[in-house]
């Protein structure tokens, strides 16, 4: 059965992986933990009720489980996945959203679109640092006049 868990807005990701860890560490019967980017301070579980409800012991930011199971069909649109290319170039100024460089700002330096990645040389840093990143956690901030 799929059940839905409440969280703290903002911190389905940390709950997220304290629960993962909690299921391997406990070999309980969660089959899967699901959050939806588009839908903030809820996270669903498949699996059963006892197990999940030992894997949600003492974890924090959960609010509480709703008993009442929910049907796959109601949350399969949240699990389509869309392939979004996106157009970069080199000189583009771009956002890094995600990983170890989270906002910090680069300028693109290389763009290798049979893997999906770019490599930037942050902006801020006092030496040229080049970062290889894929384009799945970047955002163009400015576009720039294609440096060749």
């Amino acid at each position: 059965m799929i059940y839905t868990l409440r969280t703290t807005s903002g911190r389905e990701d940390i709950v997220m992986d304290m629960l993962n860890s909690r299921v391997n560490a406990e070999k309980l019967d969660v089959k899967a933990i699901i959050h939806p980017s588009e839908l903030k301070g809820y996270i669903f579980l498949e699996g059963s009720t006892g197990d999940i409800h030992k894997a949600l012991r003492g974890v924090m930011h959960t609010k509480g489980l709703i008993e009442k199971p929910v049907k796959i069909a109601d949350i399969q649109h949240f699990m389509k996945t869309e392939d979004v290319e996106i157009n970069v170039e080199i000189g583009d100024i771009v956002e890094i959203m995600g990983g170890p460089f989270k906002d910090e700002k680069g300028k693109i330096k290389r763009v290798d679109k049979a893997k999906n990645e770019i490599t930037i040389e942050l902006t801020e840093a006092s030496i040229p640092i080049p970062v290889t990143i894929a384009t799945d956690f970047i955002k163009v901030i400015k576009k720039g006049e294609g440096e060749r």
